[in-house]
């Protein structure tokens, strides 16, 4: 008998088991809230033991345009041990003001039990009703923390949409004949793609991808319209597609930085590091182009060398001022990053800062970390957090405090992001009745890197299987 025939004898054999096991929907409606019960009860045991927690919200509307609140948990023990969760989501049924996102994150902060005086960083989106100066969520969770003895550092990470200028294409992927005639036909001219991507207002990522691909197949979408006598003149223009050329480059440097603070559990020196990087070669970027130099803009050189009888030194000035403008948006948009520069670098760097610099009741510990040659073995060797942890809390406890406080914050709304598209997965168009406390526990459930504790689970049940 082969290998193969055993493993189905053995899974025909437990067939008569799986049979027995109820999938009726409520069932599967009560063991999603089991579970997610669970889920929050052990959340809420490791949030009492946090030092120092930090929160994620952003903001959006489900299938049903009902204004969900997502609202993430970062804390940290004293064993440097981070734990990042769903804590909450909110449905805001009226209006989405400042102070109504900041009465649903103060409910959801104190269900879970969690202390003001240990939140030390808030992430939203940049929205106004979120970072507005005097009614903004963030300014009034400041307020809150003050209140508690506490000052908060709020992180506000968000990215500036750069595109000034619309690619009507979705006039092919509108129409199902024009869609199906348009495959059709890249099929056969045997083009790089075999469709054009659907451009989305909400998802500000899509412009990126719908110009590339819109970039890369503009000589067959130029055919196929002039076929339908809907000829667009602009993609013969060689001004206006050295203007998409520069669109569809810049875009890509900007994705490219998406990409980077993409990612759970990233550590703020990391997504600092490639904020940086980015603003240096925007800045790289303004120099090479006021030359008309575009080394960094391939579909730019493109368009420069098919028509070099054209002048195209008139869109210098242009793309220069695109440029400009988006440096001063970074760093007006990352300022508060810049505002804890020192306190990354020490976190992430202690032995190659000057102890002058730094807080003076962190002087004296960070110069008896520089001093020891073990400990800067230490952190080359271990992960930050590994090093950390390994310091002597009787010795370093001012150091220790300082890199939970790092550890703990947030460096983008990316988790949120992230999550919002399983919402809409859950919550379609074919599943509008479902209720906010039930989507709530999906997603705690889905999004969660904790484990439910069956044995529990089911020790609380008078019965394991409820009347149907």
């Amino acid at each position: 008998m082969s290998v193969w025939e055993k493993q189905y004898s053995r899974i025909s054999k437990k067939v008569p088991n799986f049979n027995n096991v109820s999938l009726s929907r409520n069932t599967a409606v009560r063991r999603i809230e089991d579970l997610s019960a669970n889920l929050k009860l052990q959340l809420r045991d490791k949030a009492c033991a946090f030092d120092f927690y930090s929160i994620a919200c952003d903001e959006s509307t489900d299938a049903t345009d009902t204004a969900q609140l997502l609202i993430f948990l970062r804390g940290v023990d004293d064993n440097f041990c981070c734990t990042e969760e769903l804590l909450d989501m909110m449905s805001l049924k009226g209006t989405t003001t400042g102070k109504d996102i900041f009465e649903a994150v103060s409910e959801a902060v104190e269900k879970m039990g969690l202390k003001w005086d240990k939140l030390c960083g808030v992430t939203t989106d940049g929205a106004p009703a979120m970072t507005g100066e005097r009614k903004g969520m963030a300014s009034l969770v400041c307020a809150k923390v003050k209140e508690s003895g506490e000052a908060l550092c709020v992180k506000t990470v968000q990215l500036g949409d750069v595109m000034n200028t619309v690619i009507t294409v979705n006039i092919i992927r509108a129409k199902g004949l024009y869609h199906r005639e348009f495959q059709a036909f890249l099929s056969d001219v045997d083009a790089d793609y075999g469709d054009i991507l659907y451009h989305s207002d909400v998802r500000w990522l899509s412009h990126g991808s719908v110009l590339q691909r819109f970039y890369s197949l503009r000589s067959e979408i130029d055919r196929f319209l002039k076929e339908k006598d809907r000829a667009l003149h602009e993609l013969s223009d060689p001004l206006w597609l050295a203007d998409l050329a520069f669109l569809v480059d810049l875009t890509h440097h900007v994705n490219t930085l998406n990409k980077n603070l993409q990612g759970k559990e990233q550590l703020l020196p990391q997504l600092y590091a490639h904020m940086k990087a980015s603003c240096v070669k925007l800045r790289l970027f303004e120099t090479q182009l006021r030359g008309f130099n575009p080394a960094h803009f391939p579909a730019l050189s493109e368009i420069k060398s098919a028509f070099p009888k054209t002048d195209l030194s008139a869109k210098k000035e242009k793309d220069v001022s695109v440029i400009a403008s988006l440096v001063t948006e970074f760093n007006q948009r990352f300022q508060d990053f810049s505002g804890v520069e020192k306190q990354i670098k020490l976190f992430s760097t202690p032995f190659l800062v000057d102890a002058e610099e730094v807080e003076e009741s962190l002087q004296l510990e960070l110069i008896e970390m520089q001093c020891d040659d073990s400990l800067k073995s230490q952190h080359q060797l271990l992960s930050l957090p590994e090093f950390y942890q390994s310091l002597d809390n009787a010795k370093f406890p001012l150091m220790r405090l300082h890199a939970k406080r790092m550890m703990s914050l947030f460096g983008s709304t990316y988790i949120c992001e992230q999550t919002f598209s399983q919402l809409n997965q859950n919550k379609s168009r074919l599943r509008t009745r479902m209720t906010g406390s039930h989507l709530c526990e999906i997603l705690r459930v889905s999004t969660t890197k904790l484990s439910p504790n069956m044995s529990a689970i089911l020790q609380a049940k008078g019965q394991h299987h409820c009347s149907h």
